[in-house]
């Protein structure tokens, strides 16, 4: 079964889900794509050039960090982190960025375009654009501008046009949608870069087989540092899945590694408060892709919430829903003050700060550790840093309080009881 799910059919299905689902004017071009894709990834001049971008410009490979702090402090499992956020522009997102920049080059583009919502997939696209000397417009929704602004600076520093989107819920969803608008308009001479595994096909497979390097480097690391190239337990964050499949595909073959994907719970689990598709969403298509959606009894596209921008999307990639039907992957999700915990924890006690996206991650963590014996391993995807939300972890504090004045603050992922830290606290009735 996980060998089948590693490329989809003829059609771009992984199963029932995945296929083209787009306009007539977009059929060309992402044939155009995928015959592009299958004859150079193929080319030993194309994975070469490839691998030396990664290596000596990029920062691979990135490092595989035993956490012995916050192992100690949950009193179980070992806990390794993959370093994504040392990677050059500070996420994983940059894997993806250069493969497809370089393979849009390589088909005679000048000009790419793409999407963001946290910001590090576009800051990861002008990174590659400018190192390869191409046009660069991105498409990014007001609402994420407004609480990415490090990010907006960067990318527009980096010589890439932003287009502020004021649509919709101004997110990544509408963000999407823009970029496909111009890619119908401008097909012939511009690539359109997908920061997810998300999409019509061929995207879903591009984007996870450029991360996959992340699983295939952490075996090989792992098997060095701790004598296993299996983890006793895989996790990583879940929004589209770029980070999720690059982790997970390097271990799908082999059964004894449990891999667990976490969504953004967010502030409660009423539709449009959070994020979670596999707790609310339904089969639906969105951004020409068949898979699970949050959508309402209408059928309309369901507004999302998530503390990490990343994560705030309402459909998920289709090769993940056919392996969490094959039970392959289980999915959980983290609460909004759980990440936000998570995200202290780690860099109080490691000196390191996550995304938000990887928190949440890191927050399924924090109740799993302490459940496993201590020779057991948990592999995080530890997808990006943390310098890009800064701002919103200070405002969320200052809305719900710090945990300074609270005894149990140390002990909050000791134990799953001790939740004080974790939960909001509850706002007066006069700022409600």
């Amino acid at each position: 079964m996980a060998r089948v799910a590693l490329r989809p059919d003829a059609r771009g299905y992984f199963g029932p889900y995945g296929g083209r689902f787009v306009p007539e004017t977009l059929m060309a071009p992402l044939a155009e794509l995928a015959r592009g894709y299958d004859h150079w990834s193929r080319k030993r001049s194309f994975r070469r050039q490839l691998r030396d971008l990664l290596t000596h410009y990029a920062g691979r490979p990135t490092p595989l960090y035993h956490a012995e702090r916050l192992s100690e402090r949950l009193g179980g499992a070992q806990i390794y982190l993959k370093r994504e956020d040392l990677l050059l522009t500070g996420s994983h997102k940059l894997n993806n960025a250069i493969g497809q920049a370089l393979l849009a080059r390589t088909m005679g583009k000048q000009r790419v375009i793409a999407e963001t919502g946290a910001g590090q997939h576009g800051v990861a696209t002008a990174t590659a654009a400018a190192l390869l000397g191409l046009e660069c417009t991105l498409y990014m929704g007001v609402a994420d501008m407004e609480r990415q602004r490090v990010n907006v600076d960067f990318m527009q520093l980096l010589g890439a046009e932003v287009v502020a989107v004021d649509r919709g819920s101004k997110t990544l969803k509408d963000a999407i949608n823009e970029a496909l608008r111009d890619w119908v308009g401008r097909s012939a001479d511009t690539a359109l870069i997908l920061g997810s595994a998300v999409g019509p096909e061929p995207y879903p497979r591009i984007v996870r087989d450029f991360h996959r390097v992340i699983g295939d480097e952490a075996r090989r690391q792992l098997k060095r540092q701790a004598g296993t190239m299996t983890p006793d337990v895989a996790v990583a964050c879940v929004g589209g899945g770029s980070n999720a499949l690059g982790l997970f595909t390097a271990f799908l073959d082999d059964r004894r590694v449990r891999m667990i994907g976490v969504e953004a719970g967010g502030s409660g689990n009423v539709l449009g408060q959070h994020a979670a598709r596999f707790a609310g969403g339904q089969l639906g298509v969105l951004h020409g892709t068949r898979t699970m959606v949050l959508q309402d009894e209408e059928g309309q596209i369901a507004g999302t919430h998530s503390v990490a921008p990343g994560l705030d999307y309402p459909l998920v990639g289709p090769e993940l829903v056919l392996l969490r039907d094959a039970k392959r992957i289980e999915f959980t999700q983290a609460s909004d003050a759980e990440a936000i915990a998570a995200f202290h924890l780690l860099s109080q006690t490691e000196g390191i700060l996550p995304a938000l996206e990887s928190a949440h991650a890191l927050a399924h963590v924090v109740k799993l550790a302490p459940r496993l014996p201590r020779k057991h391993i948990i592999l995080v995807n530890l997808s990006g840093r943390g310098d890009k939300d800064l701002q919103s972890v200070l405002r969320y504090d200052a809305e719900y309080g710090q945990a300074e004045d609270d005894p149990e603050a140390a002990r909050v992922a000791v134990h799953p009881a001790a939740r004080k830290w974790a939960e909001p606290r509850e706002k007066s009735k006069e700022t409600s």
